[in-house]
């Protein structure tokens, strides 16, 4: 299992972390190292229904903060403006 942190666009918004599985997450973060997505991005690729299937099993395993062992992703929701600042989609560490 990997967590992912989801980030959308309500003010009220609190970055909850979900775990998905090793599938899930390759569906989500295709490309090598990469740890930034825009749900918008996926659903081009994979279409709705099997984002919706992918959703469903998303919402079913929230992590409380504080079990957290890692972040693995992030995934934002109607975001699209913070997609500038991710041109590669990778959010490298130091």
């Amino acid at each position: 299992m990997k967590n992912i942190q989801v980030i959308d666009g309500a003010d009220n918004c609190t970055y909850d972390i979900f775990a998905v599985s090793e599938e899930d997450f390759d569906t989500l973060f295709p490309k090598p190292n990469q740890n930034i997505e825009f749900i918008e991005d996926v659903v081009d690729r994979i279409g709705e229904q099997k984002i919706r299937d992918l959703n469903s099993r998303l919402w079913n395993n929230r992590i409380l903060k504080e079990d957290v062992n890692g972040i693995h992703g992030t995934l934002f929701y109607q975001l699209l403006s913070k997609k500038k600042y991710y041109p590669s989609k990778i959010d490298l560490q130091d």
